[in-house]
């Protein structure tokens, strides 16, 4: 009988265990961004297909740590994709509605190797880019998110304090304007 009793026991207290990891876990698509954008629009993201990659040059801080230098993937959908391929934006033309990037983050890494090689470390951020002309017509039709990772809580938390955030990203962004504010290129493999 007493085994029983500790059986209900142990099983009682897992289950208070998994309801508990289970409350205190972020379920990160119900975010929403300033500019609208859901990162639920984005579900899938991790195995989009890569685009490029790129190292800043500066010392700055990547995502939430003030820690100097960061690695970034940039990652498409296959509208993306398959714009990149045609040459899009390189060749003059507009990036087609339905089009998006993500730019994942990762603070520089040093793994155990034969040779010096940086990698990818901590998870820092996620941004967006989200071609919708009618929806963003006061960027020139372009989206942005960000959402900034916390390793010690393990949420992410929405960067940007109101719908005027954008035009932070969007200003960088004009430089590019040519090449319908899309700084990447497809990375030739």
């Amino acid at each position: 009988m007493k085994r029983q009793h500790i059986a209900l026991l142990v099983i009682a207290s897992a289950s208070i265990l998994v309801v508990g990891i289970t409350l205190a876990a972020q379920d990160r698509y119900t975010l929403k961004s300033p500019s609208g954008i859901s990162f639920s629009e984005f579900k899938g993201y991790e195995a989009g297909q890569a685009i490029s990659v790129s190292q800043p040059d500066d010392a700055s801080g990547c995502g939430s740590s003030p820690a100097p230098g960061c690695i970034k993937m940039i990652v498409g959908n296959p509208a993306m994709i398959n714009a990149s391929k045609n040459g899009i934006p390189a060749n003059g033309k507009s990036v087609p509605d339905g089009a998006a990037f993500a730019k994942i983050e990762w603070q520089k890494g040093r793994e155990g190797a034969a040779y010096g090689v940086t990698v990818p470390g901590t998870y820092a951020e996620v941004a967006f880019m989200l071609k919708d002309s009618k929806r963003f017509p006061k960027t020139n039709g372009w989206g942005y998110a960000t959402f900034k990772y916390d390793a010690l809580s393990d949420k992410f938390k929405v960067f940007g304090d109101g719908p005027e955030f954008v035009n932070t990203c969007h200003g960088c962004h004009t430089l590019v304007k040519a090449r319908d504010f899309v700084f990447t290129n497809y990375a030739k493999r």
